[in-house]
């Protein structure tokens, strides 16, 4: 059985089984989340995630936990980041998560996509709006343009963390009020995180309408049967990939379809 899931938000079938989808995503980028069922641990498991998203080559990285950005190149093999931009139609960029927030972002625009790893340490960070901001000056996309999928990560339900995260983010320079949004004391005890929620308003905060930004909602540790929790799990957890890939740009019409000499 899957789990319910917003009505922005579609189960599909693949070739290994349920995969998500944001239906506001799908109309400018092909995407989705994986789920358990894809062990993500050969070569052709990777190729059917680039098969999914109709892509010739991933983009994948090898991930800190901070808000580095690399712009997606063919034969770029793995660099150090947790946030890629790009825009071929050939290349999908790809983030892995097993809690950590996955996150697609896609331009109506332009036609750039991006997708993030944020951790407790890469939304600290700001990965997020680094890569609003990394959009913005590579491809000239305006925040106003952009629509972004949250898709399954640890939920505050199932999230309690240390007061030292508390101080990390005061650290970075949040406003109070967002802090004390994020972070919540429920009644049977314990210091909880929304890091979905964390990473919706740092979107907002970049600019991007908030009726654009599409949260899943589905906690990892929560539904073992499809998803993956290293809280729950530890080393036996596997992985989720979050994929995206540009569409490719219509060619430029001339008027009367003659085109210059």
């Amino acid at each position: 059985m899957l789990p319910p899931i917003p009505d922005a938000f579609r189960w599909t079938d693949e070739s290994w089984g349920p995969a998500l989808r944001c239906r506001a995503l799908e109309d400018l980028a092909p995407h989705l989340f994986t789920t358990r069922q894809l062990r993500l641990s050969s070569a052709a498991d990777w190729q059917q995630v680039a098969d999914a998203v109709g892509a010739a080559e991933l983009a994948i990285l090898t991930q800190v936990h901070g808000r580095a950005v690399v712009t997606a190149s063919r034969g770029m093999g793995h660099p150090e980041a947790d946030v890629l931009i790009g825009d071929d139609p050939e290349m999908a960029l790809t983030i892995r998560a097993a809690d950590c927030v996955p996150l697609l972002i896609a331009d109506g625009a332009s036609g750039a996509v991006a997708a993030v790893h944020a951790g407790w340490r890469g939304t600290a960070a700001g990965a997020a709006t680094a890569a609003v901001e990394a959009l913005a000056r590579n491809f000239r996309s305006r925040p106003q343009d952009l629509v972004a999928a949250i898709g399954p990560s640890i939920g505050a339900c199932c999230y309690q963390v240390g007061s030292e995260l508390v101080d990390a983010f005061a650290a970075a320079g949040y406003e109070r009020h967002l802090v004390d949004r994020w972070f919540s004391t429920p009644r049977e005890g314990g210091l909880r995180l929304d890091v979905a929620g964390a990473n919706r308003d740092q979107l907002v905060l970049a600019g991007v309408p908030e009726a654009q930004i599409h949260v899943a909602g589905l906690c990892t540790a929560m539904h073992l049967g499809v998803l993956t929790s290293f809280r729950a799990e530890k080393e036996r957890a596997g992985r989720i990939a979050g994929v995206i890939r540009p569409r490719p740009r219509p060619s430029p019409r001339w008027p009367g379809d003659r085109r210059p000499c």
